[in-house]
Formats: structure tokens, C-alpha cells, sequence
């Protein structure tokens, strides 16, 4: 690959992982880390100090959780890092509340290193959602949860064109810009210009928040 390497910062308040996820990145010729956090507060501190582009962020640490991390990580910095949160249990409430936080993706600490290095270039490089199945999953079973909110499902469709709906709900299935293109026999520059319109129309920060929108609004069906 070309081009600087992606910047990576670590967040977790385990050395042990911290260690082994380093050795595991710094392999890669197109990825450094660039610093490490033992907690939610330095996790912040670090990463407005580095400017890192990726930070790994376990979900439970010290002082600050993950999810109170991330949040504060978004709302402060102009140019912030994609977030991706590390988890032992992929159906934890913390991983959700990342998600809606403005994490970009998730990642199970069981990964093996090679899961490990694709999601941090699909986080980085990709207009992907990072394991779209497991994030489609774990938003359909806290919409489950939601009462039926047929006027939040009514707003947001009459928000969106008919294009950018027809988008969003191809969005949800964890298709990439290029693939909803060749479904909808329209241009990747197009697809791309539908997108940051369904963004912007529903106050997110990217596509895991928009996916997690549609079902929380009934949009889409949790089924």
C-alpha cells in the first residue's frame, strides 16, 4: 500500500493487550501506533494530542468508560479519529450504546490478527460497515426492544427522497457505495452524493449511526 501509514492509538487498560495488539499492528508496513491509553480520560487526552486516524477503544476502563470516551473524542475534535470499540461479548449494551456514541465498528478481542488488521483498513479505507451482519444483528435487537414509533418512522421518510430512502435501506444491509450503485444502475459519484444527503438528513455521523437510525425508527424491520 501507499501513502503515510495509518496512525493507530490504543485504548485499553490491560498492558497485556495492549502489548500484543502493538506487535500485532506495528507488523504491518502501512500501520503505526502511535501511542497507548490505559484509560477512558488518557484515551481522550492521547488522542487529541496525536490525532491518531484509527483508536482501538475497549469498551470498560477506568476513570472513563469507552462509550463516555468516544463521545467526548466526536463532540470535541474538528477532524476526529474513526472509533472502533473492542469487546469480549459482541451482544454487550456497551457495544451498542458505542455505536449510537459514534463508534464506527466493533471488534471482538477473540479476533485473530489477520480480522484485526482487515478491520482497521476497512474502518480506515472502506465506505463498508465493519462486520455488517453482526452490527445489523445487535441493532435489530435493541429496535425489538422499542416500542412501534410510526411517527418517528413517518418523519424520517418524509425527510428523505425517494432515492435516499431506496439508499438507506441498502445501506442497512451493509452494502458498500459501489455495490448499491450496481443495484440501483446509477453511478458510484451518485451513490456517494445519496449518502452524505441521508448523513446529513438524519444528524449522524456515518453509516453504522444511519443503519442504527433506520431500525430505531422502524424505518427497516428488525425481523
Amino acid at each position: 500500500m501507499t501513502g503515510a501509514p495509518l496512525r493507530i492509538l490504543l485504548a485499553d487498560d490491560e498492558r497485556l493487550v495492549r502489548t500484543a495488539l502493538r506487535a500485532i499492528l506495528g507488523a504491518e508496513p502501512d500501520l503505526e501506533v502511535v501511542g497507548e491509553a490505559a484509560t477512558g480520560a488518557e484515551a481522550v487526552s492521547l488522542t487529541r494530542e496525536l490525532a491518531p486516524d484509527i483508536v482501538l477503544m475497549d469498551v470498560r476502563m477506568p476513570e472513563v468508560d469507552g462509550i463516555r470516551a468516544t463521545e467526548r473524542i466526536l463532540a470535541t475534535m474538528e477532524t476526529p479519529p474513526r472509533v472502533v470499540v473492542v469487546t469480549t461479548f459482541e451482544n454487550d449494551s456497551y457495544v451498542y450504546d458505542a455505536l449510537r456514541a459514534g463508534a464506527a465498528g466493533f471488534l471482538l478481542k477473540r479476533a485473530g490478527a489477520d480480522e484485526l488488521v482487515r478491520a482497521v483498513r476497512v474502518v480506515a479505507h472502506s465506505d463498508s460497515l465493519l462486520f455488517p451482519s453482526a452490527v445489523r444483528s445487535l441493532a435489530a435487537a435493541h429496535a425489538r426492544r422499542r416500542p412501534e414509533r410510526d411517527d418517528e418512522t413517518a418523519r424520517l421518510r418524509a425527510r428523505l427522497s425517494d432515492r435516499e430512502a431506496d439508499v438507506l435501506r441498502l445501506m442497512t444491509t451493509g452494502m458498500s457505495n459501489a455495490e448499491i450503485a450496481d443495484r440501483l444502475h446509477v453511478g458510484p459519484a451518485t451513490v456517494k452524493t445519496h449518502v452524505a444527503g441521508v448523513l446529513a438528513k438524519l444528524g449522524v455521523r456515518d453509516r453504522t449511526q444511519a443503519v442504527i437510525a433506520a431500525y430505531e425508527t422502524g424505518f427497516v424491520s428488525p425481523r
